[in-house]
């Protein structure tokens, strides 16, 4: 995988529930209307944020390759 991600959070979809908070809070904060969003549209791969993305109840988040594109999470089927 490369060295960056592209982190996107679907706010049509997110409940709010803060477990990405929980699993990356340098990566992710709520705001006011408790709706997720990243701290910043790209990241280092981090493990903290990967499992973010894996524990959301609702699977808003989804990463990808910042050069490529490719998905990360989750993975193409």
């Amino acid at each position: 995988m490369g060295d960056r991600w592209r982190v996107e959070v679907d706010r049509s979809v997110c409940i709010g529930s803060g477990m990405c908070v929980g699993a990356a809070p340098d990566g992710f904060r709520l705001d006011t209307a408790r709706q997720s969003h990243p701290v910043a549209p790209e990241t280092d791969t981090d493990e903290g944020v990967l499992a973010a993305a894996e524990g959301c109840p609702v699977e808003a988040i989804t990463l990808t390759v910042a050069d490529s594109g490719e998905a990360v999470f989750p993975p193409e089927e």
